[in-house]
């Protein structure tokens, strides 16, 4: 099922304000929900029969049922620790959703859940987490750290500090007046996408409270995905209808804090916003491969002028370049990129360019092609669209395709890269934009109108550069 438009409109937005670094990550219990965890109301479960009660009754507030529990132990809350221990295993693996996010440029996460499924998944995407589930660890900052991991509710393996009861909620405010004060910090000056979280924590009502106390109709606007009610959940018609009436509700409430609501059908489609959110985020970045050793029959004199001009082309139209420094069209491109950075005030290199130059000095064929794969992998692992140009290299005196542009342009689509072969420009391009277009049923409209036109015969390679822009820019909005 395809994505509601308002629901893309947020995904592009939500992208764009990401590459600007002011975003965050709000996980609720839903998000580990997806990773296999129980939920808080399975996690209580055990403990209804000897109170008497049913877990489903009082399931609109399972604060208070873990209260009950803990008074009916006399205050002592060893089964409650060993029900988080036993309910949260150590070794779960993240889910597709935790996989997504730990890929994007997101610094800030804030997490209710005690699990460790989102800094398993930042690790495993190869990135430092800097987890704070007490106080004392908020003035610290770990060396290196890619971003902030923020659990307020404690971790599983600190069961006892754990937030689960009234008593607990009740004395948030004093014990960890930190993290309040960094949430308040946070929610002010970065836009929140709320995931799996249901909008009944005491903690977070306070704070949000706050914020909307201070800043009126001013707030930073917010959003969350909620799922819209389905008859096939509910029993009766006037159960569903009640359903209905309490979703429209909770949506306008969720308005006075300045949240939006991302309504959707199904769970899965939160997958797919997210995968979205990615598509949208990586075709800001566009990788540009090619190699030349021969110029003909443009010359080299005219092939560097082209590849200036597009560095400073796609730098002045807030494209981000990757580029391993091809030979013979990396120097001029990144050349042309760095011009305008720098006559572009007031900005940062890094919001143009993603330079990783090729490690050459090794000396071991099979290490250095296995490094090289490795390598060209991460790399395009980065960008959403890929353009490439020419791709050709010396063998002992004869000029033959360059092999290195075939395989990036495999490993591209192979990473759902959108490819863009300039087959104008000769080359190994030339043979990879025939071998797309015999099969144009499998391009979107954007790419097959991209490859068709940059495949053109022209007499100036400059007659290129306005349609390579005008082919990223569509693919980009596509």
């Amino acid at each position: 099922m395809s994505l509601p438009p308002e629901v893309v409109s947020f995904c592009r937005k939500f992208a764009r304000d990401m590459a600007e670094g002011t975003v965050a990550i709000f996980a609720g219990a839903g998000m580990s929900a997806d990773a296999g965890f129980v939920d808080w109301k399975t996690l209580l479960a055990p403990f209804a029969q000897e109170l008497g009660l049913s877990i489903d009754r009082e399931s609109d507030n399972l604060v208070r049922f873990a209260q009950f529990s803990l008074n009916h132990k006399l205050g002592n809350r060893a089964h409650l620790n060993e029900a988080l221990i036993t309910a949260f295993p150590g070794l779960a693996a993240p889910s597709k959703n935790h996989e997504i996010l730990a890929r994007l440029p997101i610094r800030t996460y804030w997490t209710t859940n005690y699990d460790r499924l989102i800094e398993s998944a930042l690790i495993d995407a190869r990135k430092t987490p800097d987890v704070k589930h007490i106080d004392s660890q908020l003035p610290v900052t770990k060396p290196k750290r890619d971003a902030v991991v923020y659990k307020m509710h404690g971790d599983v393996d600190h069961p006892q500090e754990a937030v689960l009861t009234r008593d607990d909620y009740e004395s948030y405010g004093q014990k960890h007046l930190g993290f309040v004060n960094a949430l308040v910090g946070d929610l002010t000056g970065k836009t929140f996408l709320f995931i799996g979280f249901s909008f009944s924590d005491p903690n977070l009502d306070h704070v949000l409270s706050q914020l909307r106390l201070r800043y009126q109709t001013g707030q930073r606007e917010h959003y969350c995905f909620v799922r819209i009610p389905h008859r096939d959940n509910f029993e009766s018609d006037a159960d569903f209808a009640y359903a209905q009436a309490r979703h429209r509700h909770m949506v306008t409430d969720l308005k006075r804090y300045n949240v939006t609501a991302l309504e959707i059908d199904e769970y899965a489609q939160i997958t797919e916003a997210l995968m979205t959110i990615e598509s949208f985020y990586r075709r800001r970045l566009v990788f540009v491969s090619g190699s030349a050793s021969d110029f003909a029959p443009w010359g080299e004199v005219a092939v560097n002028s082209f590849f200036r001009d597009l560095g400073s082309i796609l730098a002045d139209n807030d494209f981000q370049i990757v580029s391993g420094f091809g030979l013979g069209v990396g120097n001029s491109l990144i050349s042309g990129a760095i011009e305008k950075a720098y006559a572009k005030k007031n900005t940062r290199l890094d919001n143009f360019l993603q330079v990783r130059p090729f490690p050459r000095d090794i000396a071991d064929a099979n290490e250095r092609a296995a490094i090289w794969h490795r390598y060209r992998q991460e790399l395009l692992s980065l960008p959403g669209i890929a353009l490439f140009f020419l791709g050709n290299k010396e063998v002992d005196g004869a000029i033959v395709p360059a092999d290195g542009v075939r395989k990036e342009f495999d490993i591209a689509r192979a990473q759902g890269v959108a490819t863009v072969p300039v087959g104008a420009t000769g080359s190994i391009s030339h043979d990879l934009a025939a071998e797309m277009l015999q099969d144009p049923s499998s391009m979107s409209p954007a790419l097959l109108g991209a490859v068709t036109a940059l495949n053109q015969p022209v007499d100036d390679l400059n007659q290129l550069l306005q349609p390579t822009i005008d082919a990223v820019k569509a693919l980009a909005a596509e």
